[in-house]
């Protein structure tokens, strides 16, 4: 069973990097070629600034999820340290428990905000997956696709804070 979940977990992580490296590379991509058309050639794209930014917000709720699932995150280990080793456990794990709370209130709110997200982006039209295969749509974005992040990192990051904390790393 260990193991199982082990081989989940190294697959879940490895993937998550995989999308953090190319969300990062999209972004820096965007952003240069925003900015080589926006100086060099004078015609910006609409979609430029827009992209990078959905880059950064989805990169940055993946790496929460690779923080909690890596137990990287922002910690007092000094404290830890002077704190005899059980005690120090019980508060490591507390604050496991507590990154888990995140991660399902991230899961809960963001389904409800994506649920509700009206509006369209009117700078990017969107492909969809229909039961023809992937559709171009000449219609503009729905802005819901923004924030569908919010209810998968919370989903990964509770799932990561829930391994990390059955290994009591």
């Amino acid at each position: 069973m260990w193991q199982f979940l082990n081989n989940v977990d190294r697959f879940i992580h490895r993937t998550l990097e995989a999308l953090c490296s190319m969300f990062l590379a999209l972004m820096v991509g965007f952003t240069i070629y925003t900015v080589l058309m926006r100086y060099v050639f004078a015609n910006p794209p609409v979609w430029g600034d827009l992209l990078t930014v959905l880059s950064n917000i989805w990169l940055m709720f993946i790496a929460l999820s690779l923080t909690a699932r890596d137990n990287e995150h922002i910690a007092l280990n000094l404290i830890y340290e002077k704190l005899p080793p059980r005690f120090a456990l019980y508060i490591r794990q507390f604050w496991k428990l507590m990154i888990i709370l995140v991660g399902i209130t991230l899961v809960i709110y963001g389904i409800e905000l994506v649920e509700g997200m009206r509006g369209k982006y009117w700078e990017m039209w969107h492909f969809e997956i229909t039961a023809q295969g992937i559709e171009f749509k000449e219609n503009y974005m729905p802005k819901k696709y923004a924030v569908m992040i919010l209810p998968l990192a919370g989903f990964l990051t509770a799932f990561g804070a829930a391994i990390c904390f059955m290994k009591k790393v």
